[in-house]
Protein backbone atom coordinates (compact mmCIF):
# COMPACT_ATOMS: atom_id res chain seq x y z
CA UNK A 1 0.00 0.00 0.00
CA UNK A 2 1.30 3.62 -1.03
CA UNK A 3 2.67 5.06 2.25
CA UNK A 4 0.49 8.15 1.39
CA UNK A 5 -3.29 6.57 1.99
CA UNK A 6 -2.93 6.00 5.63
CA UNK A 7 -4.00 10.23 5.64
CA UNK A 8 -7.57 10.39 5.76
CA UNK A 9 -8.95 13.61 3.76
CA UNK A 10 -11.88 15.83 5.63
CA UNK A 11 -14.89 16.08 4.04
CA UNK A 12 -14.11 20.59 4.55
CA UNK A 13 -10.71 20.06 2.34
CA UNK A 14 -12.23 17.55 -0.48
CA UNK A 15 -14.93 19.54 -0.84
CA UNK A 16 -13.17 22.88 -0.73
CA UNK A 17 -10.40 21.14 -3.63
CA UNK A 18 -13.42 20.60 -5.67
CA UNK A 19 -15.07 24.35 -5.60
CA UNK A 20 -11.60 25.61 -6.08
CA UNK A 21 -10.85 23.37 -8.83
CA UNK A 22 -14.54 24.11 -10.63
CA UNK A 23 -13.45 27.50 -10.40
CA UNK A 24 -10.09 27.92 -11.68
CA UNK A 25 -9.92 25.37 -13.88
CA UNK A 26 -13.27 25.11 -15.64
CA UNK A 27 -14.19 29.03 -15.12
CA UNK A 28 -17.15 28.96 -12.64
CA UNK A 29 -18.15 31.52 -10.55
CA UNK A 30 -16.85 31.20 -6.95
CA UNK A 31 -20.17 32.35 -5.17
CA UNK A 32 -22.11 29.95 -7.62
CA UNK A 33 -20.18 26.88 -7.19
CA UNK A 34 -19.87 27.58 -3.21
CA UNK A 35 -24.08 27.68 -3.23
CA UNK A 36 -24.05 24.56 -5.16
CA UNK A 37 -21.96 22.31 -3.34
CA UNK A 38 -23.27 23.83 0.13
CA UNK A 39 -26.44 22.65 -0.81
CA UNK A 40 -25.56 19.74 -1.44
CA UNK A 41 -23.05 18.92 1.65
CA UNK A 42 -24.43 17.87 5.06
CA UNK A 43 -21.40 19.66 6.65
CA UNK A 44 -21.78 21.27 9.98
CA UNK A 45 -22.42 25.31 10.17
CA UNK A 46 -18.77 25.70 11.13
CA UNK A 47 -17.36 23.08 8.49
CA UNK A 48 -19.03 25.17 5.87
CA UNK A 49 -17.43 28.24 6.93
CA UNK A 50 -14.84 26.98 6.93
CA UNK A 51 -14.83 25.46 3.64
CA UNK A 52 -15.96 29.23 2.45
CA UNK A 53 -13.17 30.41 4.19
CA UNK A 54 -10.46 27.76 2.22
CA UNK A 55 -12.47 29.03 -1.33
CA UNK A 56 -12.22 32.30 -1.18
CA UNK A 57 -9.58 32.87 0.48
CA UNK A 58 -7.01 30.63 -1.67
CA UNK A 59 -9.08 31.87 -5.18
CA UNK A 60 -8.34 35.68 -3.41
CA UNK A 61 -4.65 34.80 -3.05
CA UNK A 62 -4.18 33.14 -6.23
CA UNK A 63 -1.29 35.47 -7.21
CA UNK A 64 0.66 35.59 -3.96
CA UNK A 65 0.35 31.66 -4.09
CA UNK A 66 1.58 30.64 -7.00
CA UNK A 67 4.19 33.24 -6.96
CA UNK A 68 5.33 31.12 -3.55
CA UNK A 69 4.93 28.12 -5.67
CA UNK A 70 6.99 28.67 -8.81
CA UNK A 71 9.87 29.49 -6.39
CA UNK A 72 9.78 25.90 -5.22
CA UNK A 73 8.62 23.97 -8.62
CA UNK A 74 11.02 22.96 -11.16
CA UNK A 75 8.51 23.99 -13.78
CA UNK A 76 5.91 26.50 -13.29
CA UNK A 77 2.60 25.88 -11.86
CA UNK A 78 0.39 26.63 -15.22
CA UNK A 79 2.22 23.87 -16.38
CA UNK A 80 1.80 21.30 -13.83
CA UNK A 81 -1.27 18.77 -13.15
CA UNK A 82 -4.56 20.58 -12.79
CA UNK A 83 -5.16 18.74 -10.15
CA UNK A 84 -1.94 18.82 -8.31
CA UNK A 85 -1.82 22.52 -8.65
CA UNK A 86 -5.78 22.89 -7.30
CA UNK A 87 -4.19 21.26 -4.11
CA UNK A 88 -0.94 22.82 -3.95
CA UNK A 89 -2.74 26.85 -3.53
CA UNK A 90 -5.36 25.04 -1.24
CA UNK A 91 -2.20 23.84 0.75
CA UNK A 92 -0.16 26.65 0.80
CA UNK A 93 -3.14 28.84 1.29
CA UNK A 94 -3.54 26.86 4.36
CA UNK A 95 0.19 27.39 5.85
CA UNK A 96 0.61 30.99 5.09
CA UNK A 97 -2.77 32.72 5.79
CA UNK A 98 -4.70 29.80 8.35
CA UNK A 99 -2.69 30.29 11.84
CA UNK A 100 -5.62 28.29 13.11
CA UNK A 101 -4.88 25.14 10.68
CA UNK A 102 -1.77 22.67 11.83
CA UNK A 103 0.75 22.29 9.57
CA UNK A 104 0.93 18.99 9.14
CA UNK A 105 -2.88 18.24 8.14
CA UNK A 106 -2.82 21.13 5.70
CA UNK A 107 0.46 18.95 4.35
CA UNK A 108 -0.63 15.10 5.09
CA UNK A 109 -3.94 16.06 3.74
CA UNK A 110 -3.13 17.62 1.11
CA UNK A 111 -0.76 15.09 0.24
CA UNK A 112 -3.61 12.54 0.18
CA UNK A 113 -5.67 14.68 -2.32
CA UNK A 114 -2.97 14.97 -4.54
CA UNK A 115 -2.71 11.33 -4.20
CA UNK A 116 -6.17 10.05 -5.17
CA UNK A 117 -7.00 13.30 -7.27
CA UNK A 118 -4.11 12.42 -9.73
CA UNK A 119 -1.48 9.54 -8.99
CA UNK A 120 0.89 8.25 -5.91
CA UNK A 121 3.96 9.94 -7.96
CA UNK A 122 2.83 13.57 -7.89
CA UNK A 123 1.53 12.97 -4.47
CA UNK A 124 5.44 12.54 -3.93
CA UNK A 125 5.76 15.95 -5.66
CA UNK A 126 3.17 17.78 -3.25
CA UNK A 127 5.25 16.60 -0.46
CA UNK A 128 8.49 17.52 -0.99
CA UNK A 129 7.17 21.36 -2.06
CA UNK A 130 5.13 22.01 0.66
CA UNK A 131 7.34 20.78 3.43
CA UNK A 132 10.37 22.72 1.37
CA UNK A 133 8.55 26.09 2.00
CA UNK A 134 7.60 24.78 5.39
CA UNK A 135 11.53 24.57 6.10
CA UNK A 136 12.57 27.96 4.04
CA UNK A 137 9.33 29.91 4.71
CA UNK A 138 11.15 33.22 6.05
CA UNK A 139 13.40 32.93 3.07
CA UNK A 140 10.65 33.62 0.37
CA UNK A 141 11.44 36.88 -1.59
CA UNK A 142 8.59 38.56 -3.32
CA UNK A 143 9.36 41.21 -6.91
CA UNK A 144 11.85 44.23 -6.24
CA UNK A 145 9.66 46.55 -8.89
CA UNK A 146 7.18 48.52 -6.76
CA UNK A 147 3.81 47.73 -8.68
CA UNK A 148 5.34 44.35 -9.38
CA UNK A 149 5.51 43.48 -5.64
CA UNK A 150 2.06 44.62 -4.55
CA UNK A 151 0.37 43.05 -6.94
CA UNK A 152 1.82 39.56 -6.37
CA UNK A 153 2.09 40.26 -2.38
CA UNK A 154 -1.25 41.59 -2.28
CA UNK A 155 -2.55 39.26 -4.82
CA UNK A 156 -4.64 41.88 -7.50
CA UNK A 157 -3.72 42.20 -11.07
CA UNK A 158 -1.16 44.15 -11.90
CA UNK A 159 -2.94 46.87 -14.26
CA UNK A 160 -5.67 47.33 -11.40
CA UNK A 161 -2.20 47.98 -9.17
CA UNK A 162 -0.96 50.27 -11.60
CA UNK A 163 -4.32 52.22 -12.29
CA UNK A 164 -4.81 52.71 -8.91
CA UNK A 165 -1.36 54.03 -8.06
CA UNK A 166 -2.38 56.74 -10.33
CA UNK A 167 -4.82 57.45 -8.39
CA UNK A 168 -4.50 57.29 -5.08
CA UNK A 169 -1.45 57.47 -2.67
CA UNK A 170 0.31 53.85 -1.99
CA UNK A 171 -1.12 53.96 1.43
CA UNK A 172 -4.21 54.10 0.83
CA UNK A 173 -3.34 51.74 -1.93
CA UNK A 174 -2.44 48.39 0.17
CA UNK A 175 -5.02 49.47 2.64
CA UNK A 176 -7.49 48.99 -0.31
CA UNK A 177 -6.16 45.35 -1.38
CA UNK A 178 -5.85 44.88 2.55
CA UNK A 179 -9.69 44.97 2.34
CA UNK A 180 -10.41 43.28 -0.14
CA UNK A 181 -8.40 40.28 0.94
CA UNK A 182 -10.19 40.06 4.59
CA UNK A 183 -13.81 38.04 4.98
CA UNK A 184 -16.47 40.45 3.97
CA UNK A 185 -18.72 42.05 6.60
CA UNK A 186 -22.50 41.30 7.16
CA UNK A 187 -24.30 44.17 7.61
CA UNK A 188 -28.06 44.87 8.42
CA UNK A 189 -29.98 47.87 7.54
CA UNK A 190 -32.52 48.51 9.81
CA UNK A 191 -36.29 48.25 8.81
CA UNK A 192 -37.64 51.27 10.09
CA UNK A 193 -40.64 51.25 8.83
CA UNK A 194 -41.29 48.58 11.31
CA UNK A 195 -38.87 48.24 14.43
CA UNK A 196 -35.92 50.47 15.79
CA UNK A 197 -32.73 49.70 15.25
CA UNK A 198 -32.29 48.83 19.50
CA UNK A 199 -35.12 46.57 19.29
CA UNK A 200 -33.34 44.88 16.35
CA UNK A 201 -29.93 44.62 17.85
CA UNK A 202 -32.04 43.54 21.24
CA UNK A 203 -34.33 41.15 19.14
CA UNK A 204 -31.24 39.48 16.97
CA UNK A 205 -29.36 38.92 20.19
CA UNK A 206 -32.22 37.14 21.63
CA UNK A 207 -32.49 35.15 18.35
CA UNK A 208 -28.89 34.04 18.31
CA UNK A 209 -27.48 36.54 16.44
CA UNK A 210 -24.28 38.37 18.10
CA UNK A 211 -24.10 41.78 16.89
CA UNK A 212 -23.34 45.13 17.41
CA UNK A 213 -25.07 48.75 16.81
CA UNK A 214 -22.80 49.83 13.87
CA UNK A 215 -20.92 53.05 14.31
CA UNK A 216 -21.20 54.47 10.49
CA UNK A 217 -25.08 54.96 9.65
CA UNK A 218 -28.75 55.36 12.12
CA UNK A 219 -29.55 52.00 10.34
CA UNK A 220 -26.41 49.62 10.00
CA UNK A 221 -25.96 46.72 12.77
CA UNK A 222 -22.91 44.55 12.31
CA UNK A 223 -23.26 41.15 12.49
CA UNK A 224 -20.42 39.33 14.67
CA UNK A 225 -21.52 36.00 15.14
CA UNK A 226 -24.74 33.46 14.69
CA UNK A 227 -25.74 30.32 16.05
CA UNK A 228 -29.17 30.03 13.12
CA UNK A 229 -28.88 31.36 9.63
CA UNK A 230 -30.60 35.27 9.58
CA UNK A 231 -32.89 34.12 6.78
CA UNK A 232 -33.97 31.43 10.09
CA UNK A 233 -34.06 33.92 12.39
CA UNK A 234 -38.14 35.96 13.12
CA UNK A 235 -36.96 39.01 12.44
CA UNK A 236 -35.78 38.25 8.94
CA UNK A 237 -39.24 37.12 8.48
CA UNK A 238 -41.32 40.19 10.45
CA UNK A 239 -39.09 42.02 7.67
CA UNK A 240 -37.11 44.01 10.38
CA UNK A 241 -33.60 44.43 8.14
CA UNK A 242 -32.64 44.35 5.11
CA UNK A 243 -28.53 42.77 4.46
CA UNK A 244 -26.50 45.55 3.09
CA UNK A 245 -23.38 47.18 3.32
CA UNK A 246 -23.15 50.90 4.78
CA UNK A 247 -21.59 52.50 2.31
CA UNK A 248 -24.35 51.30 -0.04
CA UNK A 249 -26.67 52.66 2.45
CA UNK A 250 -25.68 56.65 1.83
CA UNK A 251 -27.41 56.39 -1.55
CA UNK A 252 -31.23 57.09 0.13
CA UNK A 253 -30.12 60.06 2.18
CA UNK A 254 -27.92 61.69 -0.59
CA UNK A 255 -30.97 61.53 -3.19
CA UNK A 256 -33.65 62.37 0.13
CA UNK A 257 -36.68 60.69 -1.28
CA UNK A 258 -39.96 62.64 0.57
CA UNK A 259 -43.14 61.29 1.53
CA UNK A 260 -45.51 61.49 -1.81
CA UNK A 261 -42.76 61.69 -4.48
CA UNK A 262 -42.14 59.97 -7.55
CA UNK A 263 -38.88 58.16 -7.98
CA UNK A 264 -37.21 56.35 -10.51
CA UNK A 265 -34.77 53.72 -9.73
CA UNK A 266 -33.38 52.46 -13.01
CA UNK A 267 -31.01 49.48 -11.99
CA UNK A 268 -32.84 47.96 -9.33
CA UNK A 269 -31.70 45.12 -9.07
CA UNK A 270 -32.84 43.06 -6.39
CA UNK A 271 -34.05 46.18 -4.46
CA UNK A 272 -31.54 46.87 -1.79
CA UNK A 273 -31.41 50.70 -2.50
CA UNK A 274 -35.19 50.31 -3.24
CA UNK A 275 -36.22 49.60 -0.18
CA UNK A 276 -34.33 52.46 1.64
CA UNK A 277 -35.44 54.84 -0.58
CA UNK A 278 -39.07 53.52 0.33
CA UNK A 279 -38.45 53.55 4.13
CA UNK A 280 -37.16 56.75 3.64
CA UNK A 281 -41.09 57.94 1.94
CA UNK A 282 -42.50 56.24 4.93
CA UNK A 283 -44.14 54.08 2.49
CA UNK A 284 -45.58 57.23 0.77
CA UNK A 285 -45.89 58.39 -2.78
CA UNK A 286 -44.50 55.71 -6.16
CA UNK A 287 -41.12 54.11 -6.74
CA UNK A 288 -41.21 52.63 -10.19
CA UNK A 289 -37.99 50.09 -10.11
CA UNK A 290 -36.50 48.77 -13.89
CA UNK A 291 -33.85 45.82 -14.42
CA UNK A 292 -33.43 43.96 -17.39
CA UNK A 293 -33.97 40.35 -15.62
CA UNK A 294 -36.77 39.06 -14.73
CA UNK A 295 -35.80 37.15 -12.08
CA UNK A 296 -34.19 40.35 -9.87
CA UNK A 297 -37.38 42.03 -10.37
CA UNK A 298 -38.91 38.79 -9.12
CA UNK A 299 -36.65 38.67 -6.10
CA UNK A 300 -36.86 42.76 -5.30
CA UNK A 301 -40.76 42.20 -4.98
CA UNK A 302 -39.94 39.34 -3.09
CA UNK A 303 -37.97 41.87 -0.95
CA UNK A 304 -40.36 44.53 -0.99
CA UNK A 305 -43.47 42.04 0.59
CA UNK A 306 -41.32 40.93 3.13
CA UNK A 307 -39.90 44.24 4.11
CA UNK A 308 -43.84 45.96 4.29
CA UNK A 309 -43.55 48.43 1.19
CA UNK A 310 -46.25 48.24 -1.05
CA UNK A 311 -45.18 52.25 -2.80
CA UNK A 312 -42.55 49.97 -5.50
CA UNK A 313 -43.86 48.59 -8.97
CA UNK A 314 -40.92 46.59 -10.30
CA UNK A 315 -40.56 46.47 -14.17
CA UNK A 316 -38.20 44.39 -15.84
CA UNK A 317 -37.44 46.21 -18.97
CA UNK A 318 -34.00 47.86 -20.79
CA UNK A 319 -34.05 51.36 -19.00
CA UNK A 320 -32.56 52.27 -22.92
CA UNK A 321 -35.93 51.39 -24.10
CA UNK A 322 -38.37 53.05 -21.81
CA UNK A 323 -40.53 55.77 -22.95
CA UNK A 324 -38.87 59.47 -21.73
CA UNK A 325 -41.17 61.60 -19.90
CA UNK A 326 -39.38 64.25 -17.27
CA UNK A 327 -42.14 63.53 -14.74
CA UNK A 328 -39.62 61.65 -11.49
CA UNK A 329 -39.22 64.18 -8.88
CA UNK A 330 -35.92 62.00 -7.63
CA UNK A 331 -33.90 59.83 -10.14
CA UNK A 332 -31.52 57.15 -8.84
CA UNK A 333 -29.27 55.54 -11.49
CA UNK A 334 -27.00 52.88 -9.58
CA UNK A 335 -25.07 51.86 -13.22
CA UNK A 336 -23.70 48.98 -13.84
CA UNK A 337 -20.30 48.98 -13.62
CA UNK A 338 -16.56 47.04 -13.34
CA UNK A 339 -17.37 46.47 -9.48
CA UNK A 340 -14.24 46.83 -8.05
CA UNK A 341 -15.24 48.24 -5.14
CA UNK A 342 -16.77 45.55 -3.98
CA UNK A 343 -13.79 42.78 -4.81
CA UNK A 344 -14.01 41.75 -1.00
CA UNK A 345 -17.46 40.20 -1.54
CA UNK A 346 -16.71 38.51 -5.07
CA UNK A 347 -13.11 36.41 -4.71
CA UNK A 348 -12.90 35.74 -8.49
CA UNK A 349 -14.01 38.76 -10.12
CA UNK A 350 -10.41 40.71 -9.90
CA UNK A 351 -9.24 37.97 -11.98
CA UNK A 352 -12.89 37.92 -14.38
CA UNK A 353 -11.74 41.47 -14.92
CA UNK A 354 -10.06 43.19 -17.67
CA UNK A 355 -8.69 46.81 -18.57
CA UNK A 356 -10.43 46.69 -21.51
CA UNK A 357 -13.64 45.84 -20.24
CA UNK A 358 -13.80 49.17 -18.81
CA UNK A 359 -14.47 51.31 -22.02
CA UNK A 360 -17.78 49.59 -23.48
CA UNK A 361 -18.79 50.33 -19.80
CA UNK A 362 -18.61 53.82 -20.09
CA UNK A 363 -20.40 53.81 -22.91
CA UNK A 364 -23.08 51.90 -21.38
CA UNK A 365 -23.05 54.55 -18.32
CA UNK A 366 -23.19 57.37 -20.39
CA UNK A 367 -26.07 56.50 -22.22
CA UNK A 368 -27.94 55.09 -19.15
CA UNK A 369 -27.17 58.47 -17.64
CA UNK A 370 -28.43 60.49 -20.23
CA UNK A 371 -31.60 58.48 -20.51
CA UNK A 372 -31.82 59.12 -16.90
CA UNK A 373 -31.44 62.94 -17.19
CA UNK A 374 -34.58 62.80 -19.58
CA UNK A 375 -36.77 61.32 -16.82
CA UNK A 376 -36.28 64.23 -14.22
CA UNK A 377 -38.51 67.28 -14.10
CA UNK A 378 -37.17 70.36 -13.70
CA UNK A 379 -35.88 71.35 -10.31
CA UNK A 380 -35.45 67.39 -9.70
CA UNK A 381 -32.78 65.16 -8.56
CA UNK A 382 -30.61 62.91 -10.05
CA UNK A 383 -28.19 60.39 -8.19
CA UNK A 384 -25.62 58.72 -10.36
CA UNK A 385 -23.74 55.58 -8.37
CA UNK A 386 -21.40 53.02 -8.74
CA UNK A 387 -19.73 50.13 -6.94
CA UNK A 388 -16.30 50.86 -8.40
CA UNK A 389 -13.83 53.15 -7.63
CA UNK A 390 -11.82 54.41 -11.33
CA UNK A 391 -12.26 57.87 -12.05
CA UNK A 392 -13.24 56.66 -15.76
CA UNK A 393 -16.22 54.79 -14.82
CA UNK A 394 -17.26 57.73 -11.86
CA UNK A 395 -15.72 61.13 -12.58
CA UNK A 396 -15.23 61.44 -15.76
CA UNK A 397 -18.80 60.01 -17.13
CA UNK A 398 -20.53 63.03 -14.93
CA UNK A 399 -18.04 65.22 -16.15
CA UNK A 400 -19.18 64.47 -19.99
CA UNK A 401 -22.83 64.24 -18.69
CA UNK A 402 -22.56 68.11 -17.01
CA UNK A 403 -20.50 68.91 -20.04
CA UNK A 404 -23.78 66.87 -22.86
CA UNK A 405 -26.21 68.94 -20.20
CA UNK A 406 -25.55 72.00 -18.62
CA UNK A 407 -29.24 72.05 -17.23
CA UNK A 408 -27.77 69.68 -14.54
CA UNK A 409 -25.65 71.06 -12.14
CA UNK A 410 -23.41 69.29 -9.02
CA UNK A 411 -25.60 69.73 -5.60
CA UNK A 412 -23.78 69.79 -2.50
CA UNK A 413 -24.83 66.44 -0.21
CA UNK A 414 -22.15 66.88 2.43
CA UNK A 415 -25.00 67.73 5.05
CA UNK A 416 -27.32 64.74 3.98
CA UNK A 417 -25.15 62.25 5.39
CA UNK A 418 -23.78 63.80 8.36
CA UNK A 419 -23.70 61.06 10.28
CA UNK A 420 -20.76 59.30 8.32
CA UNK A 421 -17.58 60.51 9.63
CA UNK A 422 -15.79 61.27 6.45
CA UNK A 423 -12.26 62.48 6.73
CA UNK A 424 -11.73 66.06 5.43
CA UNK A 425 -10.69 65.41 2.27
CA UNK A 426 -13.45 63.03 1.59
CA UNK A 427 -16.14 65.97 3.58
CA UNK A 428 -14.49 68.50 0.78
CA UNK A 429 -15.70 66.28 -2.07
CA UNK A 430 -18.93 65.19 -0.89
CA UNK A 431 -19.90 69.11 -0.34
CA UNK A 432 -18.98 69.59 -4.44
CA UNK A 433 -21.83 66.92 -5.28
CA UNK A 434 -19.11 63.49 -6.09
CA UNK A 435 -17.52 61.26 -3.59
CA UNK A 436 -15.83 58.04 -3.65
CA UNK A 437 -15.17 55.69 -1.31
CA UNK A 438 -12.73 53.64 -0.90
CA UNK A 439 -12.80 50.19 -0.75
CA UNK A 440 -11.75 49.61 3.48
CA UNK A 441 -10.98 53.16 3.92
CA UNK A 442 -13.73 53.12 6.69
CA UNK A 443 -14.42 49.72 6.71
CA UNK A 444 -16.95 49.46 4.11
CA UNK A 445 -17.11 49.07 0.21
CA UNK A 446 -16.07 51.09 -2.54
CA UNK A 447 -18.72 53.33 -3.70
CA UNK A 448 -19.29 56.41 -5.51
CA UNK A 449 -22.06 59.24 -5.53
CA UNK A 450 -22.78 62.16 -7.88
CA UNK A 451 -25.28 64.51 -7.03
CA UNK A 452 -27.22 66.67 -9.55
CA UNK A 453 -30.14 68.92 -9.57
CA UNK A 454 -32.02 69.36 -13.19
CA UNK A 455 -32.19 73.53 -13.64
CA UNK A 456 -34.37 74.01 -17.05
CA UNK A 457 -33.94 78.02 -16.50
CA UNK A 458 -30.42 77.42 -17.56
Amino acid sequence: MDKYSTTAVSPTRNIAAQIIYEVTENGAYANLALAKFMGASRLSKEDKNLVTEMVNGTIRMLKHLDWVLNLFLQSRIERQNPWLRTVLRLSLYQLLFMDKIPAYAAVNEGVELVRKKANPALARVANGVLRSILRNRDKIKYPEDKVSYLAVYYSHPEWMVKWWLSQMPEAECIKMMNYNNKRPNLTLRTNVLKVSRDELWESLNKEGISCRKGSLTPWDIEVEDMKISLEDTESYNKGYFYIQNPASMLAAPILKPEPGEKVYDLCAGVGGKTTHLAEMMGNKGEIIAFDLYDHKIKLLKENCQRLGIDIVTGKAEDVLQIAESPEADKVLLDAPCSGLGVLNRRSDMRWKREKKDIAPLVDLQLKLLQKAGKMVKNGGFLLYSTCTINQEENEKVVEEFLHKNPHFEMVPFADRISFFSLDEKDLKAAAQGMLTIYSGKYNTDGMFYALMRRQDNY
